[in-house]
């Protein structure tokens, strides 16, 4: 699967409404018009994370394996550039964390399987908070947690992060 549909307010996401009862919004899917969806719903590419501390922060690599799910990244993060980076962990549906990367600059370079995504700041405490954050989400990727990148509000792209694609980069600043 490319896709995955989830519904934005059973997640208990931060900044989420609560869905109309009853409304159906019709999705398109592969360029059809999908199944009506109830609720507040959303279809949003699948991809794998990798997590990586860099020097001043930390830099996420988003990779989709299917060509249209990778368009429609690089499509939403055009369109959002600039807002507000949170990333949402959930385990079994249930959100476990949730890490707002508000300390720093956030900055989306497209990759030809994706995009990467870097928040660094110049000021040391914040960097140390970035790359808390970044241990964070290690931890609970490699511990079999699913992940949502949200940018203002809106799922970018969720999937899993290989525990073997989970890496720290020699010689970063912040305490382990």
């Amino acid at each position: 699967m490319s896709t995955l549909m989830m519904e934005r307010t059973g997640m208990g996401m931060p900044g989420m409404g609560m869905g109309m009862p009853g409304v159906t919004t019709p999705t398109m899917v592969g360029g059809t018009v999908g199944t009506p969806l109830t609720g507040n719903m959303v279809v949003v590419p699948r991809c794998t994370f990798q997590f990586e501390k860099v020097s001043g922060g930390v830099k996420v690599t988003c990779t989709c394996d299917d060509t249209t799910a990778c368009g429609m990244l690089q499509n939403l993060c055009g369109m959002l550039q600039g807002g507000m980076s949170t990333m949402c962990v959930t385990c079994n549906g249930m959100t476990v964390c949730s890490c707002n990367f508000t300390m720093g600059l956030c900055k989306v370079e497209m990759t030809p399987t994706g995009v990467c995504w870097t928040c660094t700041s110049g000021d040391p405490k914040c960097c140390e908070m970035i790359q808390a954050a970044c241990d964070c989400l290690s931890c609970m990727a490699q511990a079999g947690c699913t992940c949502c990148w949200m940018v203002n509000n809106t799922p970018v792209c969720c999937g899993p992060c290989e525990p073997s694609k989970v890496k720290h980069t020699p010689g970063t600043s912040g305490k382990r």
